[in-house]
């Protein structure tokens, strides 16, 4: 079963980027071998005949770096004078270096989020997550692999004993860790990452070289002859980065000295290839994956000092990749995403480091054409994990969309541009891909359970990909790891600060949190509202008060002005006091300076409002294709596989906000048959009863309707109080269709009409059965008509409509009783109904969708 699954997916992506392979001499050949799901499943097929023919392509056309010609140190390692002319360049790259005019970071030790909005319960989803992983299990193949006793159970999926990547998730949990340790001091935590170092650190001492690592140093053996071997410094990569994070936020010096030892080992290995081979040999090699190698030897080099690791990190710029960028070409197509965009954060190291300006213009470019032609109304960007043409998205649409570990990465690139530059709409993107991209991997606050990829296609759901839903201990994908991250360091780019004799604060992210400015001896809270469809404004208030021993000064507070607001309704107003709203089109920033004190008290309200945004394709025929958007928030509407409205309205007048109360009228009906619970369900427009579902699936969707009903009060207590009314039923994702009587008797799913009055009309009264709780339909067009299901129930049970029965029969009266709950689902505050002439959508933001089927984009015909 797998190795055809295999081949299939082989000749699908060989058809796709053939024509590709052939020009990019940059990735692997064939394409698909740099995929980390495609990999994966390769190497545990046992299809010996098809991983020859796969790796027979694996050898490498040498890499073009002519365009760097003047810029490689072509002898380099050779020779000390060598080594000791590049250090010389790069003290002068040095000292014209800029970075005093970088915003700053504001450290994680001094954020905290509010514990009760969406980023705060994603923040202790993800602790519960850290804090249930077991040391051992972590650190068993590392044991292992150094001779040591290993106590405990390895774990399965990417961290199994025999997956050659092994390690890389741990790597990101000591990353994690030390994030999140810094988000929250949480002591359990403290304890866990601080032993798991000491643990990594008794196998390093016991290999004597330096390297640490779960899989054997033949895998770089196998890396430098330039045979099959699944992406070694990737994980390396990962491993240093996490020991680097230990020692910056979590202060353990004996990460550094471990990370700093397997620097030293892979700069002897790097540096003998080269004298062994030539650095053009090198840079073949690195046609496989390898994180971002550039990026954390550029940061051990900025802690230690030692020119050595600036080199090391010199040769891990991939010139082949980065020379495309160099030369403004976008030309990225065919490239595995997440294998090339840790060289351009690697790269934009390198220019806070050196101050080389080309790689500070690299990452501008790289920046534009992602956003300008490759990435999707998220802020994504890959198609089972490639880039596609530029400014062709429409039909990329599907499943395997939007690979997680890209938008992390992504983020991280735009926000060290937000650094440099100011500019808001790196800010604005950085919201965008942090709340459609990043908020929604997670299922709910199910510690643990994660998407690999975010699927954009028709009716497509996070729930029904490739990879689904991950398990806490057998997944471990890549995704898994910068997943981990990112819910750990959710509050590392809410604030940026300028110190100076008049401190400045930059509030780039409108996220509930609060905030210790040391700078300027204050602490600020920030309040977010929860935002809703029905009031269409983001308000946010800040209180100021003086922080513990600091003397509060003058300062300024740059607030951002998103894209998506403007100042036509805006409000601005400083301890009751209006202040004057600005042309918001004309500024980045709303600035407001003045001696802060405490009981200070700043709020804004920023309107919000609907708009359309077409997908990023110049094809005619796809320029219909629009997304959604409520302020930053992406909708989805919730569908099968629809996905065509045809309007005559603006935007405003066919996509309208759901009222709050209409959340009290929605309902499940339910009955018992032994164990069992079955709930009326919509089954393709048949009203039929099915096994009860596991909430957040779409078969939860399926069985929750909304009671339509002439009643004067909007607001009731619960779906109980309509008993003894007159209703129709709804179903929660067709609004506008109801439940009405077919010819043969049967419920069927269509649209509303008002001739159809007596055939959908029915009264919700007490169980014909007696028993408390329960509810009965009756028909009120004929009499004694109730909506009835079997005297013996089963999965798919067609719902009937039976008259005239003896009511005195106890069958008869089981079957047309119901229990009467609240809906499985519920309308997300941010939800409204998208009006067209084929059928009505309900659309809720996407990152608060769990295994519903949905639509990103829709065909609006207007």
């Amino acid at each position: 079963m797998k190795s055809g699954l295999i081949i299939t997916i082989v000749l699908l992506l060989y058809t796709s980027f053939v024509l590709v392979c052939v020009a990019k001499e940059c990735t692997n050949t064939p394409t698909q071998l740099s995929s980390h799901t495609f990999r994966s499943e390769l190497l545990q097929s046992k299809n010996e005949t098809l991983k020859t023919e796969l790796f027979s392509h694996y050898h490498l056309t040498p890499t073009d770096d002519a365009a760097w010609s003047t810029l490689l140190p072509r002898k380099m390692l050779k020779e000390e004078a060598d080594e000791f002319a590049w250090t010389m360049l790069y003290r002068t790259f040095k000292d014209s270096n800029s970075s005093g005019n970088f915003l700053k970071e504001v450290s994680l030790h001094d954020v905290r989020l509010d514990p009760n909005s969406f980023h705060g319960r994603a923040q202790q989803t993800n602790l519960e997550y850290l804090l249930m992983l077991d040391v051992d299990g972590l650190a068993w193949s590392f044991r292992k692999e150094a001779g040591l006793d290993a106590p405990g159970d390895h774990y399965g999926g990417w961290e199994k004993p025999d997956s050659e990547l092994r390690g890389h998730f741990v790597g990101h949990y000591l990353s994690a860790t030390a994030y999140m340790w810094a988000s929250t001091h949480n002591d359990t935590l403290k304890e866990k990452m601080s032993a798991l170092v000491s643990a990594l650190s008794e196998c390093q001492q016991k290999s004597g070289t330096g390297y640490l690592s779960a899989f054997p140093s033949s895998f770089f053996d196998r890396f430098e002859a330039i045979t099959p071997v699944w992406a070694p410094y990737y994980t390396i990569h990962k491993i240093i980065a996490g020991l680097v994070d230990q020692y910056k936020l979590a202060g353990n010096s004996q990460a550094l000295q471990m990370a700093t030892g397997m620097a030293d080992y892979f700069y002897g290995r790097v540096r003998n290839v080269i004298r062994k081979y030539s650095v053009e040999r090198h840079w073949q090699s690195l046609n496989e994956e390898t994180g971002g190698m550039n990026d954390i030897l550029y940061q051990l080099y900025s802690i230690t000092g030692d020119s050595k690791y600036l080199l090391l990190a010199h040769l891990f710029d991939k010139p082949c990749f980065l020379g495309v960028l160099a030369i403004q070409a976008d030309d990225i197509s065919g490239f595995h995403s997440n294998t090339h965009i840790p060289i351009v954060v690697g790269s934009q190291q390198r220019y806070e480091i050196t101050g080389d300006p080309l790689h500070k213009e690299i990452s501008i470019f790289f920046m534009d054409i992602v956003n300008a032609s490759h990435s999707y109304a998220t802020g994504g960007t890959s198609v089972s994990e490639f880039w596609q043409n530029p400014k062709r998205m429409a039909t990329t649409l599907q499943t395997e969309n939007e690979e997680s570990c890209t938008t992390y990465n992504m983020l991280k690139v735009s926000r060290n541009l937000f650094r440099w530059t100011k500019e808001v709409s790196y800010a604005d993107y950085y919201e965008r891909a942090l709340t459609n991209g990043v908020l929604g991997i997670q299922r709910g606050t199910q510690p643990g359970l994660m998407i690999y990829m975010l699927p954009l296609g028709k009716g497509v759901s996070k729930a029904v990909t490739y990879h689904g839903w991950g398990t806490p201990y057998d997944s471990f994908w890549c995704c898994y790891g910068t997943g981990i991250e990112s819910f750990s360091k959710l509050g590392d780019s809410i604030y940026f600060q300028e110190d100076d004799v008049s401190p400045a604060l930059y509030v780039t992210q409108y996220i509930s949190s609060s905030l210790d400015w040391k700078s300027a001896g204050l602490s600020l809270s920030q309040k977010v509202n929860p935002v809703v469809s029905w009031d269409p404004y983001m308000r946010v208030t800040f209180s100021f008060s003086s922080s513990k021993g600091g003397m509060a000064k003058e300062s300024t507070l740059n607030l951002r002005i998103p894209v998506w607001t403007n100042s036509v309704g805006a409000k601005i107003s400083l301890n009751g006091q209006s202040l004057k709203v600005p042309n918001f089109r004309t500024r980045n920033f709303l600035s407001i300076k003045q001696n802060w004190k405490s009981g200070d008290q700043l709020t804004m309200e920023l309107p919000l409002s609907i708009r359309t945004e077409a997908i990023k394709d110049d094809r005619q025929e796809y320029s219909s294709l629009q997304a959604i958007l409520y302020g930053p928030y992406l909708l989805a509407g919730h569908t099968s596989r629809d996905w065509s409205i045809t309007t005559q309205a603006k935007a405003g007048k066919w996509i309208t906000p759901i009222p709050e109360t209409q959340n009290s009228y929605l309902v499940t009906l339910s009955q018992q048959s032994g164990d069992i619970s079955y709930v009326f369900s919509n089954s393709n427009q048949t009203i039929t009863m099915r096994v009860s579902p596991e909430p957040g699936t779409q078969d939860a969707v399926a069985a929750t309707f909304r009671l339509v009903t002439d009643n004067s009060k909007p607001r009731i207590s619960g779906p109980e109080a309509l008993i003894g009314s007159l209703v129709k039923l709804e179903p929660f994702d067709f609004p506008g269709m109801i439940v009405k009587q077919a010819t043969d008797s049967s419920l069927t799913v269509q649209a509303s009409s008002p001739s159809d009055k007596g055939a959908s009309s029915f009264r919700l009264v007490s169980g014909v059965d007696g028993k408390p709780g329960s509810v009965s339909l009756r028909l009120e067009s004929k009499k004694g008509c109730f909506v009835y299901s079997d005297q013996t129930l089963k999965q798919g049970t067609k719902l009937r409509l039976e008259c005239g029965s003896a009511a005195t029969d106890e069958k008869f009266k089981e079957a047309a009783s119901f229990k009467l709950k609240t809906g499985m689902n519920q309308y997300n505050p941010m939800s409204f109904v998208m009006s067209g002439t084929q059928r009505n959508f309900v659309l809720s933001p996407l990152f608060s969708l769990r295994d519903e089927t949905y639509n990103v984009y829709f065909s609006v015909q207007t």
